[in-house]
């Protein structure tokens, strides 16, 4: 339709153009079949990294005593924690060297890397010789693997979400980030659930000769699998289409540019992840041993309960991943954030009573607000940055945040409780985590339904029956 003259036009109105919205050449039409791909390479390596999680933190006593035969059963217990701690150390400088490359090279090509490296450092720990065998040098290997570890899971989360994001569509960029950290629980339970079966099944003997080595074993036919997918991967359109811009438009962006040029979305992205990470951690690491420790809880039906809310997340995730896509991102995490304020007493107190239905009833809620987080990050971290500096910047927020709240939140806590005796204080953390939260998604844009920063409308393809 022609435009009206400029005589035709009202002298007191002129005429303000509409924002154009993309043609179809300009936007990219999603392949179902390649998405879901990604989708799914994307998650094995996060059910990786958290099956080693699991399964380092349910034998770690058994750890302890084949690597660190001191014949005091804390400092063995702290010497093992130490070890698992070392690879949090690492991880910034990690998504300080891969998550540059990921904007540089490709986001496929990194994941792989990350992928070969989680593997090899994991499936090592099952075949380092005990401390009886040969001394000292068993420790520090254990310290070497899983160095390799952390640094490899630096450019692991930033580059899993990055690459759903940019390859999903936008409508439904929630939805199929959920599945990420669905491969988060599901390798959780895995690793936790695989050692609980066979200190049932072993005799301790067996466990401490042998046994313990079987889960760190399993990674190398895990890593191998997780490569294949990784491999058959194409790179993300989003990033297909910076490569296609000539070098003098796409320079290279120094590591100081991606911090210092994206510094308010950095605060941000290190303020959502930290109530991400602290309630994570709180509960899956952290609430296990509160319950035998401080609670004089069973230790095995413990444990159960805990895998138990996993599964309830596990079910509830994709659903919460669309209704994000539905009603936003900032509305799931403010009620997220709003519930750890306001129910986390009620929720320890519940957990505190001590009764199984009690101890469900808690980590039950705390779990189902847990589920506010992990079906809302994946789509929203990736948004706060554009597309040039996507990988590196989220490497780089996101790994300083967990090093430095989410994966001391158990030696803190335990800290607290030591110097104060009171034993609400996994509350108290929690609520100062909310809202700290709380004031990052106040600030933050809503990015659901619209298109990553820097990047084309990503569409999906319209069935043929509505193209008639």
């Amino acid at each position: 339709m022609p435009l009206p003259s400029a005589a035709a036009a009202p002298a007191v109105a002129p005429v303000v153009p509409r924002p154009r919205t993309p043609a179809p050449s300009e936007a990219t039409v999603t392949d179902p079949v390649l998405v879901k791909r990604a989708v799914k390479a994307a998650a094995l390596g996060n059910a990786m990294e958290w099956f080693d999680f699991g399964v380092y933190s349910y034998i770690a006593v058994t750890l302890g005593k084949v690597f660190f035969p001191s014949g005091n059963p804390t400092a063995q217990l702290l010497s093992t924690f130490g070890a698992f701690a070392a690879a949090f150390l690492v991880r910034p400088l990690g998504g300080m060297v891969f998550g540059p490359l990921g904007d540089r090279i490709g986001r496929q090509k990194i994941l792989a890397l990350t992928m070969i490296m989680m593997a090899a450092g994991t499936f090592a720990i099952g075949l380092i010789p005990s401390y009886a065998t040969i001394g000292v040098g068993a420790p520090l290997l254990l310290l070497l693997a899983r160095l390799v570890q952390g640094f490899s899971t630096g450019g692991e989360y930033a580059g899993a979400t990055t690459f759903i994001a940019e390859y999903a569509p936008d409508k439904k960029r929630g939805f199929f980030g959920s599945w990420l950290e669905f491969g988060t629980l599901a390798g959780y339970i895995g690793g936790a659930g695989l050692v609980t079966l066979m200190t049932a099944l072993l005799s301790d003997a067996d466990l401490l000769s042998w046994g313990w080595r079987i889960p760190f074993l399993i990674a190398g036919p895990m890593g191998i699998i997780g490569l294949y997918l990784r491999m058959r991967l194409e790179e993300t359109p989003a990033f297909a289409a910076e490569l296609k811009k000539s070098e003098a438009d796409r320079p290279k962006v120094p590591l100081r540019e991606m911090i210092t040029g994206q510094w308010r979305a950095l605060l941000l992205c290190m303020g959502l992840v930290l109530v991400f990470n602290v309630t994570d951690y709180m509960l899956l690491s952290y609430m296990p041993s509160y319950l035998t420790s401080e609670l004089k809880y069973d230790e095995t039906h413990g444990l159960l309960v805990v895998l138990g809310v996993m599964a309830l997340m596990m079910i509830v995730q994709p659903f919460a991943g669309a209704l994000t896509d539905r009603i936003g991102r900032r509305p799931v995490i403010a009620a997220g954030c709003a519930g750890f304020l306001f129910l986390s007493i009620p929720a320890i107190l519940l957990i505190r009573q001590g009764s199984l239905l009690a101890v469900a009833l808690g980590m039950g809620a705390l779990g189902l607000l847990l589920v506010c987080f992990t079906a809302a990050m994946p789509a929203a971290l990736p948004a706060l940055f554009p597309t040039k500096v996507r990988y590196g910047s989220l490497s780089i927020g996101f790994n300083i945040s967990v090093s430095l709240f989410g994966g001391t939140t158990p030696l803190v806590v335990t800290a607290l409780i030591g110097a104060t005796g009171n034993m609400m204080m996994p509350a108290y953390y929690m609520m100062a985590a909310a809202v700290i939260g709380g004031v990052a998604v106040w600030f933050i844009t809503e990015s659901a339904g619209r298109p990553l920063p820097g990047s084309a409308p990503s569409l999906e393809p319209v069935p043929e029956s509505s193209a008639r």
